[in-house]
């Protein structure tokens, strides 16, 4: 994933070779990706093996006007083979203004038999960063902050309505930040955000991140149901405010200050 001016803000490795002081750890972790560790006891978050999998259906369809790229594809979620249980419709807008960078994943997951999404903290919609942007590790130079101001490592398994990463790549402060849509389930969503480079977005993992009872955050479709999951991915250089973040956030979201806090839906369309 770039930024502007072509700035590269995830991780190479494993699509590519790793960069001096990568790690090599977590090959899942493939830069920018939607996944989960349980749908209906399948583990589609660590990929091992032919099955689960993700499997894009045709070829994507990308058209740009006006400096706006759009990308729309279709994918089976494959639990084994000739078993698809989801078939997602993903549609990514991608824009730039004002040397700020945006990538709108607007995905819809329809169930072809009766899902769970189960309780766990292997999810969902992630990036992998720059090493530079890591809390720790031989390069790290990173920080972290939420909206609701922690820091750090203290954003884990906490909700907020958006977290981001900031740090030096090749002498350049640059941002990244994944803003979540108030009407995605249960938003503000938990962050599976680790100081080794890992932050996703993840609205089922209860049991993980709140010590709740297991199966606490599971979400059931029946079949025919469809989840909608709406995510910004905003990327800039130079340091940025949390009072700016906030504002970039509700401006996306059409939240207005004097609306409050927003309360997400179930996430399913009607």
């Amino acid at each position: 994933v770039r930024g502007p001016g072509g700035v590269e803000v995830t991780r190479a490795f494993p699509v590519a070779p790793a960069r001096q002081g990568e790690a090599k750890d977590h090959p899942h972790h493939t830069s920018m990706w939607l996944a989960h560790g349980d749908v209906n006891g399948h583990d589609f978050w660590h990929a091992k093996g032919t099955t689960p999998r993700v499997d894009v259906v045709g070829e994507p369809e990308v058209a740009t006007k006006a400096g706006v790229t759009t990308v729309d594809m279709i994918a089976d979620w494959v639990a084994k083979p000739g078993e698809a249980i989801l078939r997602e419709t993903r549609r990514m807008t991608l824009s730039e203004n004002g040397g700020v960078r945006h990538i709108d994943v607007d995905v819809r997951l329809e169930a072809l038999v009766d899902v769970t999404f189960g309780d766990t903290k292997e999810g969902t919609f992630a990036l992998r960063l720059h090493p530079a942007q890591r809390l720790r590790g031989e390069v790290a130079k990173g920080k972290a902050l939420d909206s609701e101001g922690r820091a750090d490592r203290a954003l884990w398994g906490k909700r907020s309505r958006w977290v981001a990463y900031h740090g030096p790549i090749d002498g350049e402060e640059v941002g990244v930040a994944i803003f979540d849509h108030p009407d995605n389930a249960r938003h503000p969503t938990w962050w599976h955000a680790r100081d080794y480079g890992l932050v996703g977005a993840n609205p089922f993992g209860v049991h993980d991140f709140e010590k709740k009872p297991a199966g606490t955050g599971d979400l059931e479709l029946e079949e025919g149901e469809t989840l909608r999951m709406r995510y910004r991915v905003r990327i800039h250089t130079g340091a940025t405010a949390a009072k700016n973040l906030e504002a970039a956030w509700r401006d996306w979201s059409g939240q207005s200050a004097s609306k409050g806090e927003p309360q997400g839906s179930d996430g399913r369309d009607s």
